[in-house]
C-alpha cells in the first residue's frame, strides 16, 4: 500500500549515510501520493519535501 510503501522508503534513506538524489527523489514522489490520497496531510507532505530538498541541495 502507499503509507507502506512511504515508511519503507523513509527508512531507507534514514538508514543511509548519504542518501543518493534518485533515493530523494523517489521519497518525495512517494509523500505526494500520500498526500494525494490523504494518508498524510497535504501541510505534512510540504513540509517533509521542504526538508528532503534542504538536505539534497546542502549535500551537493
Amino acid at each position: 500500500s502507499v503509507g507502506t510503501r512511504l515508511r519503507t522508503m523513509q527508512k531507507q534513506v534514514r538508514s543511509t549515510q548519504s542518501p543518493s538524489a534518485d533515493q530523494i527523489r523517489g521519497l518525495i514522489s512517494a509523500i505526494d501520493k500520500a498526500a494525494k490520497r490523504g494518508i498524510i496531510h497535504q501541510n505534512a507532505a510540504n513540509r517533509r519535501k521542504a526538508r528532503l530538498k534542504k538536505a539534497l541541495a546542502a549535500a551537493k
